[in-house]
């Protein structure tokens, strides 16, 4: 059975499992979008209809029908949230050729900037990946790829070892829906993948020595997907934190995401090239970084210039 002809409640579970791994969504953050999530299934399951056929008009009906019921405009503006993250979900995973949320306007609310962290905050994650006491060389591995590359977590953590095979200077990444793209290797990384693959390939020789086959991952595990899993990585970048003296809170796999792109864009970097290296479908979805190195900058200006500062009296 394919993903998009599973029952509604395994679309929305599957859905946030990926929001718990990738984005270090809250407890009461998910249970907010599993509420949200079964209202607007069960809205739709009444009209023998699905998340898989659902149209524009539907998910307008569904909203006008939230406000005739007299719920506050932050609230309809959380369900529209959730069920514009759920679509986009789908779309890029394959379950759905298009997105119907996509062009949905809600109730209106400000708009959230995406964390991130600056760089100085990044050095310290990875030097304290590089003093791991364990597996030092797969965690600066891991890191440093995640930071010089803006993969998804899911993306870094199931490479196969092939990808990476003969000092390159691209990685060929399989995206969400399928999609490849390339993206460039920076010299640490480059350093810190040839000082992995080393290790890795000697533990595997003396596994093969053993009778137990060949992983064809870059970053194989004992467990039933045959590779490092997400949520394994988001406690040990949890931990990186803590050694390196960064606020856990700040840190999941996708604020090294958002801080690739800003820092990128910082750098002089166009918006086109980041659309293609963070593998985004609509450069709309990459304009979000302006927003953020525009309100970085403000603080700076506010911070630092002296006449940003109030006078004395």
């Amino acid at each position: 059975m394919t993903h998009a002809a599973q029952p509604m409640t395994r679309w929305v579970q599957v859905f946030l499992e990926a929001q718990a791994a990738e984005l270090d969504a809250a407890t009461n953050t998910q249970l907010a979008y599993a509420r949200d999530l079964q209202g607007f299934a069960d809205w739709l399951g009444a009209k023998s209809l699905h998340f898989e056929n659902t149209t524009r008009d539907h998910i307008e009906c569904y909203l006008i029908d939230c406000e005739a019921e007299g719920l506050a405009k932050s609230t309809r503006a959380r369900r529209l949230s959730a069920i514009k993250q759920l679509y986009r979900f789908a779309f890029d995973e394959g379950w759905r050729e298009d997105n119907p949320a996509i062009q949905i306007k809600g109730p209106g609310r400000d708009q959230r900037l995406p964390k991130t962290l600056d760089i100085t905050e990044v050095d310290r994650l990875l030097d304290a990946a590089r003093t791991t006491p364990k597996e030092a060389l797969r965690n600066s591995c891991l890191m440093e790829l995640l930071y010089a590359t803006g993969m998804r977590v899911t993306e870094l953590v199931s490479l196969p070892v092939s990808a990476a095979r003969g000092d390159p200077r691209m990685l060929l990444v399989r995206g969400k829906g399928g999609k490849e793209r390339l993206v460039p290797l920076s010299p640490p990384a480059r350093i810190a993948l040839a000082a992995y693959l080393e290790a890795r390939d000697a533990a595997e020789e003396t596994s093969r020595r053993d009778g137990k086959p060949p992983s064809k991952f870059l970053f194989p595990s004992r467990g039933k997907s045959g590779h490092l899993t997400r949520h394994r990585f988001f406690g040990l970048i949890k931990e990186f934190a803590v050694a390196g003296g960064v606020s856990p809170d700040k840190v999941t796999p996708h604020t090294l995401r958002h801080a690739f792109a800003t820092h990128l864009l910082a750098g002089g970097a166009d918006l086109r090239s980041i659309q293609t290296m963070l593998g985004h479908a609509d450069v709309a979805t990459t304009e979000i970084y302006t927003h953020v190195l525009d309100a970085r900058l403000k603080a700076l200006v506010l911070d630092h210039h002296p006449l940003a500062k109030p006078t004395k009296t």
